[in-house]
């Protein structure tokens, strides 16, 4: 319980990569593996922002998955940010994927999500409102709209 309130107040203040990483140990020690894993993806996020969107998955009959995904940040997807190769192909990017508030997400479903880019970098030109396509195979595994974007507090 104490865990889940020092989150609670790091959600509301601003706090360091520290702060994050002495949670994570502690959730590990407590054998809490998924805030762990919230824990470091957080301490990520302090270091390199935060990128948050409204994802649609595409139902199976549309093209899209064939079951739900673990929303804990382990599936990288590959995703369409609108940026092109030399000669002009569409250059996918690498991010993990955090679904808020749901333990997994569904084809044809819903929620919002946060991206930890590979190359953050490479993400800086979105703003809110900008649509990106996210990639398992062919075609499109679904749809986001940015929500959010957080520089980095480190």
């Amino acid at each position: 319980m104490a865990l889940d309130v020092l989150i609670e107040i790091a959600d509301v203040h601003p706090v360091s990569i520290t702060f994050w990483e002495m949670l994570s140990e502690a959730a590990r020690q407590m054998m809490l593996d998924r805030s762990r894993r919230w824990c470091e993806w957080r301490g990520w996020e302090a270091e390199h922002g935060t990128i948050r969107a409204t994802l649609t998955l595409l139902r199976a009959d549309e093209g899209g998955r064939q079951s739900a995904f673990s929303g804990d940040g382990q599936l990288r997807p590959l995703w369409d940010i609108g940026q092109r190769t030399a000669d002009g192909q569409q250059d996918l990017n690498i991010a993990r994927l955090w679904v808020e508030f749901e333990p997994q997400l569904g084809p044809g479903e819903t929620a919002d999500v946060r991206l930890a880019p590979l190359h953050p970098e490479q993400w800086q030109h979105l703003k809110p409102g900008d649509v990106i396509t996210m990639h398992e195979a062919q075609p499109a595994a679904g749809i986001a709209e940015i929500i959010e974007v957080l520089p980095p507090r480190a």
